[in-house]
């Protein structure tokens, strides 16, 4: 069999292949250089990125727990103006397309940190963050909302002329409806999912481990969840969708494609192995191979023929 095209399109992105990395697991990508081949990415999803600077929630804001991890380092970034200035140059170097998530308290912060980041070059997309679990004002707030979630889309979308994903949160009963009203308001992709809200409790301490008290579960105990998650929004809506939670081989993004995600994201994952995207995407090409799929794009929302 000759050469599998692994190449996918993204809210009119051309990717060389559909295996990125989660927002907030691999910092801005230099963290990870001397680890990964970054360049071999299809993408590069960047921590979250605030107007202002956020020193995040206070410690201790990890926690390890059966097939999975809490967190609750609550947005923590040198803020928009030191992205631009220090952390972009170095990403621009990496030569994969570069998707900057961007959160906010307010729909004001979002709209000044989406005007900033369209005035800088070198950007592929933003990835809007409605669905943060650590933080006390917007993120779970708007996501958990058709209509906030509507709003606030439709703001930035007018603010700012890249692709525009939209980071979808689980923590609902009904994540169609919101994925709906998303695209509705002119979000061209969407992610999901983000992390479940859990927390842990010390039993010696008779206290809960995170002072945040509760966190973001993330890792391979949540993939099912996820998996029909996307089934359920691929369904529901035209757009490309980023399909992530607990991928740790390439079965599991194989899972995430053939419910319908365009692209996979490789989270906490990144903790345990730097290689996972690596492996992920030779074993994709692996089973393109062994089951005679010339372009893998061919397997998106294969799985719902039945």
């Amino acid at each position: 069999m000759s050469a599998v095209d692994l190449s996918v399109e993204l809210c009119g992105l051309g990717l060389k292949n559909p295996v990125m990395v989660a927002s907030g697991i691999f910092g801005y990508g230099t963290e990870y250089a001397d680890l990964v081949d970054v360049s071999s990415l299809g993408a590069l999803v960047t921590k979250a990125v605030t107007l202002e600077p956020r020193e995040g929630n206070p410690p201790p804001r990890l926690c390890e727990t059966p097939a999975a991890m809490l967190n609750a380092i609550g947005l923590q970034n040198p803020g928009v103006e030191v992205f631009v200035t220090e952390k972009l140059p170095a990403l621009r170097d990496f030569g994969v397309p570069i998707i900057v998530n961007v959160a906010g308290a307010t729909l004001e912060d979002y709209v000044a940190v989406a005007r900033r980041l369209a005035e800088t070059e070198g950007l592929a997309a933003l990835e809007l963050n409605v669905s943060c679990p650590n933080v006390k004002a917007g993120g779970l707030h708007c996501g958990v909302s058709p209509d906030l979630t509507a709003e606030l889309v439709a703001t930035v979308k007018a603010a700012c002329p890249l692709p525009l994903i939209t980071k979808l949160s689980p923590n609902v009963t009904d994540i169609a409806s919101i994925a709906r009203a998303a695209v509705e308001a002119g979000s061209d992709a969407l992610s999901l999912i983000n992390t479940l809200l859990g927390m842990a409790i010390d039993v010696e301490r008779q206290a809960p481990v995170l002072a945040n008290v509760t966190g973001g579960l993330s890792g391979p105990a949540i993939r099912p969840v996820a998996v029909r998650m996307v089934w359920e929004v691929a369904r529901a809506v035209p757009v490309p969708i980023i399909g992530m939670g607990g991928i740790m081989t390439a079965r599991d993004a194989l899972e995430f494609l053939l419910a319908g995600a365009t692209a996979v994201a490789i989270g906490t994952a990144n903790f345990v192995n730097p290689d996972t995207a690596a492996e992920v995407l030779k074993g994709l090409e692996d089973y393109c191979r062994r089951h005679e799929v010339a372009r893998l794009s061919d397997l998106i929302g294969a799985a719902h023929q039945y």
